[in-house]
């Protein structure tokens, strides 16, 4: 039997056609500015860096392509990372293969900046941070939050995922005491994100590799510089929370941030992350001075254009420090929100999403799919 024809094959295989090199930009920093002047007029609230891809924005919580700007090579994100970082960082970078920092950029502000590696190659993620520090008003926090601002001592945490404002309505607290009252103010940050201005209290900014060399290294020594006020960036591990909880036995206010979903939650987290013979002590402590946990959601407006902010507010009244030492009774304490009211100190994440429908900031479809009971908002909804 005959061999099929193979006339209409070429004799040898061509190579493959390369891709279309697309120029990259010539000056790290001028690029940089390029994409976050592009992401700050259109409100993006991060940025990402990737080798192979066009920058990343998001917006109003959506992942969008800048394709105007060329998809990044290899070299051009070294040399992005070496332009940005000091020497410190870029030996801690090529030590433990990841690093946060902040830069300032002119007409920009301050960027805080993660650089990793991912499949073997550098990325970033980016966030802008205001100039201006937005005040309580301004965020649409319930007037609970604010008032924490007159407290005199104890613990409060914000709490809440990745991106949900937990550091903005730190900042907006911290600049409402600022505009208040006579304090020292002391944060410790991971990096430093807002800058304060003086105005009736005095503020020490304090930045991790740069001014200390950890969250609890920063506490410990805070506690014989004479603050009022202490903003811990994040409650990181149990030695920490150990330190912020005996600085706000101490006398002392500390505002700081955890993750977890919502206000009940924490309270369960930060008891669990210690070994069982220490619990009883560590709940004792949080019972004694844990004042207000805020946890928030930040949720799109119904006009489609930005994000406002749905909020939990926990305050810490005498039933509630006796759930936290019953062992058996710590799950109840989201009941004790959701019954609670605004009188008592209690918002919970249903009734926010309540009044931000009726308000006609979100729709109700939102609401419902982030209610932590929904047959019971969509009946508050519909008059019953």
């Amino acid at each position: 039997m005959n061999e099929p024809s193979r006339a209409s094959a070429p004799a040898a295989s061509s190579p493959p056609a390369p891709d279309p090199v697309v120029a990259q930009p010539k000056d790290p920093l001028r690029f940089l500015s390029q994409v976050l002047d592009y992401a700050v007029r259109r409100r993006a609230s991060d940025i990402h860096l990737r080798v192979k891809n066009h920058p990343i924005v998001r917006v109003d919580g959506t992942l969008r392509p800048i394709r105007e700007l060329p998809s990044l090579s290899m070299s051009f994100m070294e040399d992005l990372a070496q332009t940005i970082m000091a020497p410190m960082h870029w030996d801690k970078f090529q030590e433990e293969y990841q690093v946060d920092l902040s830069i300032g950029l002119k007409g920009i502000g301050r960027v805080r900046v993660n650089v990793f590696y991912q499949r073997g190659t550098i990325a970033m993620a980016l966030r802008v941070i205001s100039t201006e520090i937005p005040t309580p008003q301004d965020l649409g926090l319930p007037n609970l939050v604010n008032e924490i601002v007159d407290l005199e001592r104890g613990l409060v945490i914000v709490t809440g995922a990745t991106g949900s404002g937990k550091s903005t309505t730190l900042a907006a607290l911290i600049n409402e005491i600022n505009f208040k009252y006579a304090k020292h103010i002391i944060t410790i940050e991971d990096p430093i994100e807002y800058l304060f201005n003086e105005r009736r209290s005095i503020i020490s900014q304090r930045e991790l590799g740069v001014d200390a060399t950890s969250f609890a290294n920063a506490m410990k020594a805070t506690l014989r510089e004479d603050p009022d006020v202490v903003l811990l960036g994040e409650m990181r591990d149990p030695e920490t929370i150990q330190i912020a909880l005996t600085a706000a036995e101490t006398g002392h206010l500390v505002l700081t941030t955890l993750h977890a979903p919502a206000a009940a939650e924490t309270v369960t987290r930060i008891i669990s992350s210690f070994e069982a013979e220490a619990q009883p002590t560590i709940r004792s402590k949080l019972a004694q001075n844990l004042r207000a946990v805020v946890a928030q959601r930040l949720l799109p407006k119904m006009s489609g254009e930005g994000r406002t902010v749905a909020c939990e507010m926990m305050t810490v009244s005498a039933l509630i420090r006796e759930y936290i030492l019953e062992p058996l009774k710590v799950k109840e304490i989201a009941d004790l929100i959701k019954k609670g009211t605004f009188a008592e100190g209690m918002l919970s994440f249903d009734q926010s999403l309540f009044e931000l429908v009726r308000r006609g900031e979100i729709t109700e479809e939102m609401a419902l799919q982030h209610a932590s009971s929904a047959t019971d908002l969509k009946l508050k909804l519909e008059g019953y």
